[in-house]
């Protein structure tokens, strides 16, 4: 496997101004002589922490576990205490690194996709959504930058009644004037990436409604989507599973909400999104 840290901004040659953010993790396979050549789907993780701090939990796990599914996998640590458009930026930056180095790392460029937890799904979300002049601020085109796919965890999708306000002011600035812009459900068009949403009745901290107006925007543009709602279980689970929870006995029954995972696999493939061997 290939390890290694890119400094987005020094990549591109474009002024920090003073971001915290925008560093790129690389997971990739290396070449080997007993196997044939695979071209690979790239997963680029967004981590949640409401914009505030980003989530080793919903990081390198979930890349190396996308990474032996066969995906190359990519985690971004975006700016946190930082407003709109920085985040933004940096994660067009970093989808627009791994098509620039496709050739490089053995990937697909047609079959980038996205992968974001709580309000790392809400700026999944406005990656899967991206207007012409958001892209005009690194100088390029939606094409260049937008997810072939899009997972979207536990979101954070409105800026409205249920918003989880921390995540919506850090990102605004509370800022009146983003509120409507921000709101992912509000800027859903036939442009939007094809969206697997998950979610949790019981999640207290981002409310489920956040993925149900997701999904009904979604519907209305008529945009491809999968929507799966778990009965139980709180917010940022990740993967559910022992790396990344901390279980009690009594909690044990919250394992299988990581079947999330097999099934964004199958969704991928579904829709033609996977590893293959080059002849």
């Amino acid at each position: 496997m290939t390890y290694e840290v890119i400094d987005l901004y020094k990549n591109y040659k474009i002024d920090r101004c003073g971001a915290n953010g925008g560093y790129l993790a690389v997971y990739v396979r290396t070449d080997s002589v007993e196997i044939k050549k695979r071209v690979h789907p790239a997963m680029l993780v967004i981590p949640g922490g409401a914009y505030n701090m980003v989530s080793d939990r919903e990081g390198e796990p979930v890349a190396m576990k996308y990474l032996n599914n066969g995906f190359c996998s990519f985690v971004l640590s975006y700016s946190t205490k930082t407003k709109y458009p920085v985040p933004l930026i940096e994660a067009m930056l970093a989808m627009l690194f791994i098509r620039d180095n496709a050739g490089k790392y053995n990937i697909d460029k047609n079959q980038v996709c996205a992968i974001g937890f709580s309000a790392g799904g809400h700026l999944a979300g406005l990656l899967s959504t991206v207007k012409e002049d958001e892209a005009a601020l690194i100088g390029k085109t939606i094409k260049q930058i937008k997810p072939d796919a899009t997972i979207l965890a536990y979101p954070v999708v409105t800026t409205g009644e249920y918003t989880h306000a921390c995540t919506r002011d850090n990102i605004t600035g509370k800022e009146l004037a983003l509120y409507d812009k921000l709101s992912v459900e509000k800027r859903v068009d036939k442009n939007a990436s094809p969206a697997f949403i998950l979610h949790t009745f019981e999640d207290k901290g981002v409310p489920a409604e956040n993925s149900l107006l997701l999904a009904t925007a979604y519907r209305r543009a008529n945009v491809p989507f999968a929507l799966h709602i778990f009965e139980h279980g709180g917010h940022g689970l990740s993967l559910s599973n022992d790396e990344v929870c901390d279980f009690t006995e009594a909690q044990k029954n919250l394992y299988f909400i990581g079947k999330w995972f097999e099934l964004s696999i199958d969704w991928f493939k579904s829709r033609g999104i996977k590893m293959k061997v080059i002849n």
